[in-house]
């Protein structure tokens, strides 16, 4: 059995394929961390973070996303473009999941941050 954390990754790329991104990575991994998933919309390279909650309870899931998740997200994404070779424009965004009685609620934030 999937963790709620693996099943909401998959969610968001499934959210995120659905409106026409093309999924470049996923869980890639760096010596700063991972990113949740690396995908392309049009011309910009997207780096998602995907965060998962069974409820409310502790608050929305995109909250989770903090100035330190930032910043590792930000050499991530350093890192990538270096290993790729190529330097395109980028951004962050963050999809949101949250368990709910009648089925999940997903936000996409663009440019979260």
């Amino acid at each position: 059995m999937k963790s709620l954390g693996s099943e909401g990754e998959d969610m968001a790329a499934r959210h995120l394929k659905d409106r026409g991104f093309k999924i470049l990575r996923c869980n890639y991994k760096t010596p700063f961390g991972e990113a949740d998933i690396i995908a392309r919309d049009n011309e910009a390279t997207v780096f998602v973070a995907g965060k998962a909650r069974s409820s409310g309870r502790f608050g929305e899931p995109f909250e989770a996303v903090d100035i330190t998740m930032q910043e590792r997200l930000r050499r991530i994404a350093l890192w990538y473009q270096k290993k790729e070779g190529k330097e395109t424009l980028v951004r962050f965004d963050v999809v949101s999941i949250r368990s709910a009685v009648d089925g999940n609620v997903i936000e996409h934030i663009r440019e979260a941050f």
